[in-house]
């Protein structure tokens, strides 16, 4: 997977930094609290939400166990609607696939929906290194583009960015990727929104190639469908001649009776709307209607890896809905960006890992990115157990070893001899107490753990030395009580 940011530190080290900045801070909390209150409000409306939940965690489950068998249903139902199917194992062979149709084409630019998978494998990157020039069309991916900068929110990719911000990088940037912003813009909300329209209009006009993923693929007639709120989505799925989809595999259900439960589901997790304001849905091609190729590219990328993981599969659940991170404390506090990933948050931290693997740094010290308090399954409308997850992930990660693992076990191997050995353990207490005074404030090769957490202060007698001088046969030496008295 190509998808960790180049040169990014683990997440300690970087959650380090992201909370000396006070203004990413306040954005943050501003933003997910805003997000996450509406998102209650919309869940209450329904009094089935709980069975709504039920119902998408085994439709899910059902898809997963039987992912081979829907996934050929899903390509012979493209097919036969006029669609091509091609596989992709890892990135490079999908950013390969939609390189070379891209070229067959002739065009060298390209719109693009909004896509966690284009994100994941760095396609704009490497069609970039082809001489395609790729462009973002929702306004948060367009904030992120313009600024050179990475996507820190599943659903809102700028959540990072205030206003005040925003016009900066128009006003700087706009003009040198197509139609510049307004001299006069302010950093009013509908301005930047129709500076922003302003600008892409001219690229939907222009477009002949279109790419996209796909929230959802239905196996029985080849159906995929993207939900969005702008309507940029819909302008690049039917504008351009030639429309390219990069899918993860995980993303097919296996019928229309099944799509109606994320229907109602996803918009009220992600944006808080009863619905949301684009639903667009294309089977294969047809004339004089859209456009007139379509190519699904069905993205594995370490998916089938996770799969086989029978307590980390249900990470492919996720249905992209964000809701985790608006509720997660630490989410709110470190930000996207020091999860190293396109899939930040309490999701990310189970998700990357696992399709890139635990060898790196960064994605061996994703799974302890968390509490474990558990407001991430809780919001979840799929039931996505996202602390069991953690804590599997934590003990392979412990198993596969690395210096600070080796100390722990060395360090439990030699607790766990003096706790069978009592006059050890005694002599040892003695000894802590009569030197408490020496004592340092942190321990040595502990920094992480002693950095922010004082060491308990040694009382000046062990509990054993208490017991024996103040308790005798049952009774304390003051009050001469037996015990079980009342």
């Amino acid at each position: 997977m190509s998808g960790t940011f180049v040169g990014m530190p683990a997440f300690p080290t970087a959650a380090k930094d992201a909370l000396a900045d006070e203004t990413l801070r306040g954005n943050l909390r501003y933003a997910t609290h805003t997000i996450r209150d509406k998102r209650a409000k919309a869940v209450a409306e329904l009094d089935d939400w709980a069975e709504l939940r039920e119902a998408g965690k085994q439709i899910k489950d059902h898809t997963l166990r039987n992912l081979d068998r829907y996934l050929v249903q899903l390509e012979e139902a493209v097919t036969a609607a006029g669609g091509q199917v091609h596989w992709a194992a890892d990135a490079d062979e999908a950013n390969r696939i939609v390189a070379d149709l891209v070229k067959a084409t002739g065009e060298t630019d390209v719109v693009k929906v909004k896509s966690m998978a284009t994100q994941e494998i760095g396609l704009n990157e490497a069609l970039a290194a082809e001489g395609i020039s790729a462009y973002e069309t929702d306004l948060a991916e367009l904030i992120v583009q313009l600024g050179h900068d990475r996507p820190s929110h599943i659903l809102v990719p700028a959540i990072h960015r205030n206003r005040a911000e925003i016009r900066e990088i128009f006003t700087s940037q706009m003009a040198k990727w197509g139609k510049p912003a307004p001299d006069d813009l302010s950093d009013a909300p509908a301005d930047l929104a129709e500076a922003a329209r302003l600008h892409l209009r001219e690229k939907f006009l222009r477009a002949k190639v279109g790419i996209s993923g796909a929230n959802f693929m239905v196996a029985e007639t080849g159906t995929l469908a993207v939900f969005e709120s702008e309507g940029n989505g819909r302008m690049c799925l039917t504008l351009p001649e030639t429309l390219i989809s990069v899918v993860g595999i995980e993303k097919v259900v296996p019928t229309w009776r099944d799509l109606e439960v994320f229907l109602q589901t996803l918009p009220r997790s992600s944006t808080a709307e009863r619905m949301n304001p684009y639903t667009t849905m294309w089977t294969g091609t047809t004339d004089g209607d859209g456009p007139e190729t379509f190519h699904l590219v069905l993205l594995d990328n370490g998916r089938t890896d996770t799969l086989a993981d029978e307590v980390g599969r249900q990470a492919l659940r996720c249905i992209r809905c964000s809701a985790c991170l608006n509720v997660c404390p630490v989410y709110e506090r470190a930000g996207g960006h020091a999860y190293g990933s396109v899939y930040p948050g309490p999701i990310g931290a189970i998700l990357s890992p696992q399709l890139r693997g635990t060898r790196s740094e960064i994605d061996a010290s994703l799974p302890y990115a968390s509490s474990l308090c558990g407001a991430c399954y809780e919001v979840c409308p799929v039931a996505i157990d996202i602390p069991e997850v953690l804590v599997h992930l934590r003990d392979e990660i412990a198993h596969q070893g690395g210096r600070g693992h080796r100390l722990e076990r060395t360090a439990i191997k030699a607790a766990t001899w003096v706790f069978e050995h009592p006059g050890v353990l005694a002599a040892g207490e003695r000894a802590a107490s009569a030197t408490r005074r020496l004592h340092p404030s942190r321990i040595p090769g502990a920094g992480a753990w002693t950095d922010t957490r004082d060491l308990p202060e040694l009382p000046p007698e062990s509990f054993r030395d208490w017991w024996r001088k103040n308790r005798t046969n049952g009774a304390t030496r003051t009050g001469g009580r037996k015990d079980g008295g009342s």
